[in-house]
């Protein structure tokens, strides 16, 4: 596993985790999720979802570019939640990354909004 603090090409990839008073789990990234960082994003939210986490927010704010790994492990993660009962909401602002998820038809899929309250709210504790 290369480490983000050396590697040049994982430099900028940053997770941060937070639980919100109601519950929800809000993991925000930033920098490039692509085939050599995407498997963080994939521990973290395993992690949380086996944690108990029925709640998600993935915060991508900070994110500046996702590659179909990345697109990956985002469906992944709805796929785990479904059977749960659970949700999940993205938050975006970037517009090229807006565009991947319109050609995708992934933004039929997820719930994406501009917030992080707003994604609160789409999951049920805002």
């Amino acid at each position: 596993m290369s480490d983000p603090a050396t590697d040049p090409i994982t430099f900028d990839f940053a997770l941060t985790e937070e639980r919100t008073s109601g519950g929800t789990h809000v993991i925000a990234v930033s920098g490039e999720v692509d085939i050599f960082t995407a498997p963080d994003l994939k521990r973290t939210i395993a992690q949380a979802i086996e944690g108990g986490t029925r709640l998600l927010v993935i915060d991508l704010t900070l994110t500046r570019f996702l590659d179909s790994t990345a697109l990956g492990v985002l469906i992944g993660a709805v796929k785990r939640l479904r059977p749960l009962d659970g949700r999940m909401a993205i938050v975006n602002t970037e517009p090229s990354t807006a565009k991947t998820f319109q050609i995708t038809g992934l933004d039929r899929i997820f719930t994406i909004v501009d917030t992080r309250e707003a994604a609160l709210e789409a999951v049920g504790t805002g």
